[in-house]
């Protein structure tokens, strides 16, 4: 059994039933130079520094009640089936750490009770052109508990309300990949990250493997489809975390669980043709990747070590000019990174299997002579 599924979006659920709950202060790193920056949060993912410096925190919520069972198809268990509620939102955190709720009342379901009841909600947030900003949801949907909801990109206004830009969830049902897994198969997607390109977007989703470009006008395409590359259980790969550069993209793997250190990758990808190599090899279960101002691409890893995934494995690698470096350890359950203004890493804790407000965002400290 594989996780295709990070419940940010819900794709490392398949497996989190070894999972241990944490408390808020789970966070600690062995390597210095870490500290706390927000509290409170629930089940933060995806990161985003607006223009005026404040940091935006996506939130996979609460989970809830309501069950579609019996009138939708249903996640197969022992992911499934979800329930689900509206307790997903976003968070702003100013310079000086105060913390505001920009939107609330998202989307947000969980897995089944066997699986640790996990949960997903606001995937990740971006800001586009004037500063807008933008969220991809991943807890929305039929087969997530919530009739009527879909999985989307929206655009958030200042009021907190949102509005549709895609709709994720129907591309899917109308446009399926290659080689989808029957036994591990989400129909609304497991959405985990995506980044803006001008007016556009693109947006990974682990669970059917693939890249899909969104237009700012809402139509989607899909860019590449990795389960003909990578299809099976044994060879599922799972792209998560996603970053630009140069008119690149980068994008790291999830792979299958139990988690087998450094079988993971870093894609590096040509949106306008498809084609894509292996930027780097070595990592393991690869959720956040952000370029630092010295040019190295920072890989935030979930859980770093056999087995598992397991609480505070956490690590951040930095890759430059092909050598890897280990930046920091011990983090618990990282889901989302982010160089700030400063140029330090930003890094949400506490992301999976954690009690309501216990997640964080911690600063991880770059000195760029390491």
């Amino acid at each position: 059994m594989r996780a295709s599924r990070v419940c940010v979006t819900a794709a490392v659920a398949v497996m989190m039933v070894v999972l241990v709950p944490v408390s808020a202060g789970a966070h600690a790193v062995t390597l210095p130079k870490v500290t706390v920056v927000a509290t409170g949060l629930n089940s933060p993912r995806g990161l985003a520094f607006s223009e005026d410096g404040a940091l935006f925190v996506a939130e996979g919520g609460t989970g809830g009640s309501a069950s579609t069972v019996g009138q939708c198809t249903q996640v197969v268990p022992p992911v499934g089936p979800y329930t689900g509620g509206f307790t997903a939102g976003i968070s702003r955190i100013s310079r000086t750490g105060t913390r505001t709720v920009v939107a609330s009342g998202l989307p947000s379901s969980q897995t089944s009770p066997v699986l640790g009841s996990l949960v997903s909600g606001v995937a990740d947030v971006a800001f586009g052109r004037e500063d807008k900003l933008f969220a991809l949801i991943s807890g929305a949907g039929c087969s997530h508990g919530l009739k009527g909801t879909f999985n989307e990109i929206v655009r958030v206004r200042r009021d907190g309300s949102v509005t549709t830009v895609a709709n994720l969830s129907a591309f899917l049902a109308a446009h399926p990949v290659a080689n989808p897994d029957a036994a591990d198969f989400e129909p609304d997607g497991t959405w985990y990250s995506f980044v803006t390109a001008g007016r556009d977007f693109y947006a990974v989703e682990p669970n059917h493997q693939e890249l899909d470009k969104i237009t700012g006008d809402g139509h989607v395409s899909r860019v590449i489809d990795f389960s003909r590359f990578f299809p099976g259980n044994t060879d599922w790969r799972g792209p998560t975390a996603m970053t630009s550069r140069g008119g690149s993209l980068y994008i790291g793997t999830l792979t299958p669980f139990p988690v087998k250190a450094g079988a993971a990758q870093v894609f590096k990808v040509n949106p306008r043709t498809g084609r894509f190599s292996v930027f780097a090899s070595g990592l393991s279960t690869v959720l956040g990747l952000a370029f630092g101002e010295d040019g190295a691409l920072y890989a935030l890893e979930m859980s770093a070590q056999d087995g598992g995934p397991a609480p505070n494995t956490g690590e951040v690698v930095k890759i430059k000019h092909g050598h890897q470096t280990l930046i920091a350890s011990g983090l618990n359950f990282p889901t989302g990174m982010a160089v700030g203004p400063d140029g330090n890493l930003y890094v949400s804790v506490n992301g999976f299997g954690a009690p309501p407000g216990a997640g964080q965002v911690v600063k991880i400290a770059v000195d760029t002579d390491r």
